[in-house]
């Protein structure tokens, strides 16, 4: 690898990537894994062989990252979000434990499943289900409390499509301005002549590979250049998410192929900054956060100059995760004020170009498609969802009224790992609410 110093930063944004290719079966399963059972950082101090620090090869790695995943703020610099001040939007609770017996097939499975079984099976540390605005599941594990905040992985670029969206309904932003319009030091990159359309739905044409295995993929670099470690001697590459994006060069048409790669979010944040004002972590905080009566203060990691990671540095807690998707659910309303325009959601729900994703080749998520960073199913519910590795979720089902927020650390990074599961399951409790007086 070109760059073993930034191992670790390296480690982390690979992690962050749908793309990444999955591993073998992990020798060790939920319960075996659980980071209080495995005594990871307990003890003042912990013992050696306990202790995990940024600087280490493998605190992301299985499983460490069970413990790191809840503890991003202890390992790297980060910038707040705030709530506010003031009380957090009280959440009626009617907890439903019959919802533990719901059943489903896994994909290319005949045996059916538990829901209760399925939490485990997909390393899940927290999981709350919202039914019309009421939360009737809610369940915690391995490193996650309802006090605790959670790495959102690339759910992080839902959070950042949304506020594109949010600025393109206000019409703060023209979705049809190039690029470099908005920001000329990506004038002759890869992102130049592109629109900001074009951006939000990832259908940008790039020389840019996410091929983990290639000591040579572009990655590398991107994570050299996003890291806060100190640099190998004789370094001479960009030494900032914005700098590296300057450098990725063109190759093939923009708007033909959906093409998942996270740069595409950051060139966003750097949108959203140049035409708000305000960075990504700044813009979510005064539209979305404190409007939305959080009850927990959220985070972005950061590079060394302070950008927050737009494409998957967010932080939060569960239950907050959950207000986010309600607040889809309820076309950006909460108690009666418009909160963000409506406008942006029913572009997100409407979907992006089904043939350009297509194209992408995603076998397991047949008909969907991507739009303002969102994936979109198209099932008979209208469902779309917020998506990161190891197996974020925030599922939003428009026709049942259901909001599922999940945060895990499942041990494999490609959603490909745990979608067999998570898919079905999430439509069955979803189906299950429907018909529940």
């Amino acid at each position: 690898m070109p760059f073993p110093p930034l191992r670790p930063v390296v480690g982390l944004v690979l992690s962050l990537l749908v793309t990444v290719t999955a591993v073998a079966a992990p020798p060790l399963t939920a319960a075996q894994s659980d980071p209080v059972a495995l005594g990871w950082m307990q003890g003042a101090p912990p013992p050696e062989d306990k202790r995990i620090r940024y600087t280490d090869e493998d605190y992301f790695d299985f499983p460490k990252l069970r413990w790191t995943v809840c503890h991003f703020r202890q390992l790297m610099p980060t910038v707040g979000v705030s709530r506010g001040e003031g009380a957090a939007r009280p959440m009626t609770r009617r907890l439903d434990s019959a919802l533990d017996a719901v059943t489903f097939t896994p994909l290319g499975a005949t045996a059916p499943m538990r829901w209760a079984d399925a939490l485990d099976a997909t390393y899940t540390d927290g999981i709350v289900v919202l039914h019309d605005g009421v939360v009737v599941y809610e369940r915690y594990s391995g490193c996650l409390d309802a006090e605790g905040q959670h790495g959102a992985m690339s759910v992080t670029k839902s959070m950042t499509g949304l506020l594109g969206e949010i600025l393109v309904a206000d019409g703060t932003l023209d979705e049809n301005a190039r690029v470099d319009a908005i920001v000329p030091e990506l004038h002759g990159s890869g992102f130049g002549d592109a629109t900001v359309k074009q951006i939000l739905e990832m259908t940008t044409g790039l020389r840019y590979s996410e091929d983990y295995a290639d000591p040579d993929a572009d990655v590398w670099q991107y994570a050299a250049a996003g890291s806060t470690l100190p640099h190998p001697p004789g370094y001479r590459g960009p030494t900032s998410y914005y700098d590296y994006l300057r450098t990725v060069r063109p190759q093939g048409a923009h708007g033909e192929t959906f093409g998942y790669r996270t740069v595409n979010t950051d060139v966003l944040g750097w949108i959203i900054a140049r035409r708000s004002g305000q960075s990504v972590a700044q813009l979510l905080e005064s539209r979305v956060w404190r409007p939305l009566g959080a009850s927990q203060d959220a985070y972005f990691t950061v590079d060394s100059s302070g950008t927050p990671y737009a494409g998957g540095g967010f932080n939060a807690g569960l239950l907050d995760l959950a207000r986010v998707g309600q607040l889809l659910l309820d076309d950006g309303r909460i108690d009666g004020r418009q909160v963000i325009p409506a406008a942006a959601i029913a572009r997100i729900r409407a979907g992006g170009d089904k043939a350009a994703f297509a194209r992408a080749g995603y076998a397991q998520l047949p008909g969907w498609s991507y739009r303002g960073m969102w994936w979109i199913t198209h099932n008979p519910h209208g469902a779309y969802m917020a998506r990161g590795v190891h197996g974020q979720a925030l599922y939003v089902d428009p026709t049942a009224r259901v909001v599922i927020a999940r945060f895990a650390s499942h041990p494999t990074a490609s959603n490909s790992a745990n979608d067999p599961i998570t898919l079905p399951a999430f439509d069955a409790i979803a189906r299950a609410l429907m018909v529940t007086p």
